[in-house]
């Protein structure tokens, strides 16, 4: 590393020169960082500080940066000289020491002792780092593949028209609309909120087929789909068996969703008589009336009473039924009831409920359904049998009576939810040694009835990755996407997910999803041409590499990363695909001969951090904890602990990491052998409802380090010295008492033996 010339810079600003002494920090840059040179400055953020890095940098030849200030987290802009060439770590001396520290004379020393600490383990990270460069393979087709013509489709196909880019929209019907084509009118998505409106979908049909930048392909299907965010190839195949291959920068997946099964409902009387129908079938008898009076199905007859039965088949446990609440039914039925006393106010329009959802401007709805003389009747239905002269006899528990009542009306009505049509369930059962095909496909159809899937699903996208031909599901079936932290992204890196098929929603919220699939969409494409990151590490010129003569074609790498980045060669070694890397170092911590790195990030940057601190002899009576805290949630959490007067441990050192995937066990094992007290990981939330921004990186971690205590019987440690907590964004206060209850726990054990 002889041509590395670091420079250092010690900010005195935000009350750290007057809470730190920043010349003796300025003085352990240079000799223990072997910094070229070290400067305080009153205000490193200011015009004339970031003036003052840029020209040193000009003239002297600096080519890495140590920020000695705020957290990495703030004023990011301020100081991105990696767009320079130049490597750039952070020493997080406000969050991270003075505000995280009481402002007491009792407290100066080992608040100076931790800034100190922070300084020489900046100097050692960026020692370690290699400026990042594009990928000189970089590239983009600036043409975006839709799939799926309905609402959620063609509004994303037209947004992204709008921005100037070209797009391919393939339907597998014969015409666009979708489900929403089928509708006679809508739910209201603008003041006063009163009426059912016009769906507008032939409207929308008309602008993307005058579109010049739009291409429509109708009876067509993807066949195959392979390669990377900015270059994908897709192959589209017409019902005439006619296929092409096309290029696509990025994907939008909008494939929507299939009306529950009703005949799964027969205790409701759908299929014992016509005049049972689904709230879509009622859109179709509707529709058939042309604005007259509306007949029912059993013989032609004028409506004149109608029974709406809310969550048919859904939010319910019985097997075969929608766990889950499908979001528009209670709106649609309002709607439909709508269409009855608009037409004709006599006709007795009931709606039959167990929790009403009408949030925001659709309680203005409800209120108008109310003033239209709708009926909302709060119960359970539990049958529902054929009329004498036709008509159907409803039977259910009044919940605010608390007794069964029966009701006749002319038509009934099942407000049934919405399935995903999110493809081929990737996580199917695995296959048991010895099962017969037979019981197999038994399993599987079991499998797909427990999550209320139709058993003949196809594959949407026809996926070339080892992991599967479609995209991971949520538990329910939807196409999975990080919901809480990036709407839209799935766990294939560049294509984006809109519309029911990502979780249910009505029209409105299908074309607010839509829109912002289509940029996210965009994004990728134009960080794919320029060799950088995508989400959430949006910018990130790094990838991975691995040294091959280490490489023990382990596979680990290969099956642990979340998002199918890592192929293998012949010879049976990882190739890395950059355009699909999220950049999270979940191989890197996977790599048990440590092979794997990034230019910015790797084994080296976080352990010179680690070796770097300053460990107290046994005498002194102040401990070592090393915290290695997930730089998207435990990380903020501890800087906005600190930014609220929250302190914490003068004796823990932080070290921010990627994800918690990334964290190879040997940081925890070297920590411990250079006398560290104590360990602790803070990661995300795992599970079903994981909140890990990177799918797989907390709960690879924890299963990593719950092996992790034969390493410490071996180093006949206590096995509490290293502790791995999920830890949220807005665990301000419980991450710094994580913290405080392991130095306790420290001075009840004792401190480390190796400190001897």
């Amino acid at each position: 590393m002889s041509d590395v010339k670091i420079g250092a810079y010690i900010c005195k600003g935000c009350g750290l020169g007057e809470r730190l002494d920043t010349a003796a920090l300025a003085k352990i840059a240079e000799r223990e960082g072997k910094a070229a040179l070290a400067k305080e400055h009153d205000f490193l953020c200011s015009e004339q500080g970031v003036a003052m890095i840029r020209e040193d940098i000009e003239k002297e030849g600096l080519n890495r940066i140590v920020i000695a200030a705020c957290s990495r987290r703030a004023k990011t802009e301020a100081f991105g000289f990696d767009g320079d060439g130049v490597a750039v770590s952070r020493a997080n001396l406000r969050e991270g020491v003075i505000w995280a520290r009481p402002d007491t004379e009792e407290a100066r020393e080992t608040t100076q002792e931790m800034a100190e600490d922070y300084v020489r383990m900046a100097c050692a990270e960026v020692r370690h780092m290699t400026p990042p460069k594009p990928n000189p393979e970089a590239q983009t087709h600036r043409r975006i593949l839709v799939v799926g013509g309905g609402v959620s489709g063609m509004t994303a196909a037209l947004e992204a028209a709008k921005a100037g880019y070209e797009v391919t929209l393939v339907e597998k019907t014969g015409a666009l609309g979708g489900m929403a084509a089928r509708l006679h009118r809508r739910v209201p998505d603008h003041a006063p909120y009163a009426d059912p409106q016009e769906t507008g979908v032939e409207q929308m049909i008309r602008e993307v087929e005058e579109s010049p930048k739009i291409e429509v392909v109708l009876n067509a299907r993807i066949t195959r789909t392979s390669g990377a965010p900015g270059r994908f190839s897709a192959d589209i195949t017409t019902e005439s068996g006619q296929t092409r291959t096309e290029n696509f920068g990025a994907i939008v997946q909008a494939s929507g969703f299939i009306p529950y099964d009703a005949s799964k409902l027969p205790e409701l009387g759908y299929g014992k008589t016509p005049d049972v129908v689904t709230q879509l079938e009622l859109e179709e008898l509707v529709r058939k009336a042309d604005g007259g009076p509306i007949k029912r199905p059993s013989d032609g007859k004028e409506v004149r009473s109608v029974f709406f039965v809310q969550c048919a088949g859904q939010r319910s446990d019985k097997e075969g039924h929608l766990p889950y609440c499908s979001g528009f039914c209670c709106t649609a039925s309002i709607k439909q009831a709508m269409y009855f006393r608009d037409q004709n106010p006599d006709i007795d329009t009931t709606i039959l409920y167990t929790d009403l959802r009408t949030p925001g401007y659709l309680e203005d709805f409800y209120r108008s359904g109310q003033r239209k003389g709708v009926i909302f009747t709060k119960g359970v239905a539990s049958e529902v049998r054929p009329a004498d002269g036709g008509g159907a006899v409803v039977r259910f528990k009044d919940l605010i009576l608390d007794e069964e009542v029966e009701a006749e009306a002319d038509l009934v009505v099942l407000a049934t939810g919405m399935i995903p049509n999110s493809g081929v369930d990737i996580e199917k059962p695995e296959r048991r040694e010895g099962q017969s095909d037979e019981d197999y496909q038994k399993a599987l159809e079991e499998a797909k009835a427990r999550m209320g899937l139709n058993p003949g699903e196809e594959s949407v996208l026809n996926l070339q990755y080892r992991q599967g031909p479609d995209l991971p599901k949520l538990r329910y079936g939807f196409a999975d996407s990080h919901f809480i932290c990036f709407p839209y992204e799935t766990r294939r890196t560049g294509i984006y997910t809109a519309g029911p098929v990502r979780r249910p929603m009505d029209i409105a919220q299908a074309i607010e999803d839509a829109t912002g699939a289509a940029l996210k969409a965009i994004q990728a494409l134009e960080n794919a041409g320029k060799g950088r990151a995508a989400h959430p590490r949006v910018g990130d010129l790094s990838y991975p590499s691995f040294r091959r003569d280490g490489c023990t074609q382990c596979k680990r790498c290969t099956v642990e990363c979340p998002f199918g980045a890592i192929d293998e060669d012949e010879e049976r070694y990882p190739v890395f695909n950059e355009s699909r890397c999220r950049r999270c170092g979940t191989c890197m911590g996977a790599c048990p001969v440590r092979v794997i790195s990034f230019e910015n990030y790797s084994v080296d940057t976080v352990g010179q951090q680690i070796k770097a601190v300053d460990i107290p002899d046994e005498f002194s009576e102040k401990p070592r904890i090393l915290v290695l805290a997930c730089e998207n949630d435990a990380y903020p959490a501890l800087d906005m602990a600190a930014q609220n007067g929250i302190h914490y441990s003068p004796f823990v050192r932080v070290v921010p990491v990627r994800c918690l995937g990334s964290v190879n066990t040997i940081w925890v094992t070297d920590a411990l052998n250079s006398g560290y007290d104590g360990v602790i990981l803070m990661g995300c939330q795992k599970g079903e409802n994981y909140q890990c921004h990177f799918v797989k990186g907390s709960e690879m971690a924890h299963y990593r380090m719950g092996k992790i205590g034969d390493s410490l019987e071996q180093l006949q440690l206590e096995v509490e010295r290293v502790q791995t907590y999920e830890v949220a964004i807005t665990d301000i206060e419980r991450a710094p008492r994580l913290i405080n209850e392991m130095e306790q726990l420290i001075e009840k054990i004792g401190m480390s033996p190796f400190k001897f």
